[in-house]
């Protein structure tokens, strides 16, 4: 069926209760969200969306927003969410490759995406604009319609959504992600983490990234939970919040940042039955710390943007900090080295996922795909791990040089290129330093043509107009020379020691 008649079938019986409270006090019942979405299904038709089509959305976090996304699924089309840092250098290869039929997107942007489609010869799609406060051409369009709408029936294996991701050398590519593959993975959530209609959800992760859209959300759709739906993280405002909350789901900065407050504990987490943390590693001083502070045990877990979540701490049972659990119902989880034989316990190898929560490959991509998938249909991640003798999966590392950041990924290729097109730069190495509060810092290394005079502050300038801001380095060190192994491939092991502190 439709992902959003599967979600629907969660908040039915709860249409007159609260799915968001908004930070103005104001709030959308389940009832208002149903009928909204009917609006936007109806205004996304209008513009030219058919069954299939890719429609491209970036937009700062709204009501709209969420109303939009259910919207597009709604009509049948395939939603395409873009990170709202991303520059018109990022956003000119999503369009083109994606080729969505209409793009939704904050009235500052209208004008570059708009030229964006201009150039295109091969296709000429339709650009809206919503704004933070969900106001814009869109919906605009959706006032005019019915707030009754027949969803469009779909097939598990018809496309609900792509999201792009990225390896550390090519292009970004866009993960494929089915009607099952999402419905899948919210109904094995709601039940492995206990959600029900009495949870209040506080919700302060972006909607363009998995963890936000599709963990978060549609938890709380499935379950019909309430939501404080906020525009962004604040420890002041988190803490504020949780006693209002049964539920927290953040990004390992999160916790660091209400630890930061020395009167932060147990008499602010009185309401919480469930911290819960991923996309990007977590501490194990941090769980430590959260730890002995609240008196609440985080929940790890582990998932991607190709499969969603693959394994979770448990919600009844221990938590162990440094690892992420055990493989959710459905999911099959191995390790294996680089001879294909499975690994044993403590034996680091690299991990592998199957299950129905697994995308069906890489948008327009096919011989990415038989690169990334077994001959027996297991997902390559390209993560390191091993596991505990008791079970557990513990994640070593990245196969390759991804940097996870805030939560977020950063793929070294893409701001190497960039550098290295610099004037008086002549080769630069892109790393990840160790964040108590990012979890790990983009950092570059750079060696300057011969005499040519590079500044770090210069250098960050330059790419802060360039790439989103999450991916501009916090420091650029300028070196005579990279380091490199007698095959002449640079050693970031040795960059990340040298500049680790």
């Amino acid at each position: 069926m439709n992902l959003y008649t599967f979600l629907a079938q969660g908040f039915a019986p709860r249409l007159t209760s609260p799915a968001m409270h908004h930070p103005d006090g104001s709030v959308w019942m389940y009832a208002q969200l149903a009928a909204r979405s009917a609006q936007y299904a109806h205004a996304l038709a209008a513009a030219g969306a058919k069954p299939g089509d890719r429609v491209a959305v970036q937009v700062e976090k709204s009501a709209e927003a969420v109303a939009l996304y259910l919207g597009c699924l709604r009509a049948g089309a395939v939603f395409l969410p873009l990170n709202t840092g991303y520059q018109k250098s990022e956003l000119a290869y999503f369009i083109g490759n994606a080729e969505p039929s209409v793009i939704v997107c904050d009235p500052e942007k209208a004008e570059i995406l708009g030229r964006l489609s201009s150039e295109s010869a091969v296709f000429t799609p339709q650009v809206l604009t919503l704004d933070a406060l969900g106001r814009g051409s869109v919906a605009d369009a959706a006032n005019t319609h019915s707030t009754e709408f027949e969803t469009i029936v779909r097939a598990d294996e018809d496309l609900a959504a792509i999201l792009y991701t990225s390896g550390t050398t090519g292009r970004s590519k866009g993960a494929m992600l089915t009607h099952a593959n999402l419905a899948s993975n919210a109904d094995t959530l709601v039940n492995y983490w206990g959600f029900s209609a009495n949870d209040v959800l506080l919700h302060m992760l972006p909607i363009y990234h998995v963890h936000g859209l599709f963990v978060a959300l549609h938890c709380a759709l499935r379950s019909g939970a309430a939501m404080l739906f906020e525009p962004k993280f604040d420890g002041a405002r988190a803490k504020a919040l949780l006693p209002r909350a049964t539920v927290m789901m953040g990004v390992p900065t999160f916790y660091t940042r209400l630890l930061v407050d020395a009167q932060f504990g147990k008499d602010d987490c009185k309401t919480i039955r469930l911290f819960i943390s991923g996309s990007a590693p977590l501490l194990a001083e941090t769980h430590n710390e959260f730890s002995a502070r609240t008196g609440q045990v985080i929940l790890e877990r582990y998932g991607m943007t190709e499969t969603g979540m693959n394994t979770s701490n448990p919600l009844v049972g221990a938590r162990i900090a440094g690892t992420v659990g055990l493989p959710l119902p459905s999911t099959q989880a191995r390790v294996r080295d680089d001879a294909g034989n499975v690994c044993a316990a403590n034996q680091i190898g690299g991990i592998e996922v199957k299950g129905p929560n697994v995308f069906p490959g890489y948008w327009r991509m096919p011989e990415k795909n038989a690169e990334e998938f077994t001959t027996d249909g297991f997902f390559k991640t390209g993560d390191m791990g091993q596991w505990l003798p008791n079970g557990y999966l513990q994640i070593v590392g990245r196969e390759k040089d991804l940097i996870i950041t805030g939560g977020l990924n950063v793929y070294p290729k893409e701001l190497e290129e960039k550098m290295d097109a610099l004037p008086g730069v002549l080769e630069s190495a892109v790393i990840g330093i160790p964040h108590p509060d990012f979890g790990e810092a983009v950092v570059a290394v750079v060696v300057p043509k011969p005499a040519a005079q590079l500044e770090e502050a210069a250098l960050i300038a330059i790419m802060k107009a360039e790439v989103a801001n999450f991916k501009v380095p916090k420091r650029v060190h300028i070196v005579a020379e990279l380091p490199r192994n007698a095959m002449g491939k640079v050693q970031k092991n040795v960059l990340r020691d040298m500049f680790k502190t």
